[in-house]
């Protein structure tokens, strides 16, 4: 063999190794959970108080948007 069979034989083994997957982790045990007690209170209101706001103000914001549709086509004479 010369150099250059040797070459690409050693290229296309390496690069044939590269692509190989990663072994999968075990899945026999479930994570455990990160947060416990009152730390996972916190993230939990912390989580809701913006998404609580935005539905308590919901109402208004499509009362605005009505009023605004009717001042438009009251406008323009639609």
């Amino acid at each position: 063999m010369n150099v250059r069979t040797m070459l690409a034989a050693t290229v296309l083994v390496l690069s044939a190794a590269a692509c190989t997957r990663p072994p999968e982790p075990p899945t026999d045990d479930p994570p455990e959970p990160q947060a416990r007690g009152s730390d996972a209170t916190e993230s939990h209101d912390a989580i809701q108080a913006p998404i609580q706001k935005a539905e308590a103000v919901e109402g208004a914001v499509l009362d605005a948007a009505a009023k605004q549709r009717a001042d438009i086509e009251a406008q323009t004479g639609g």
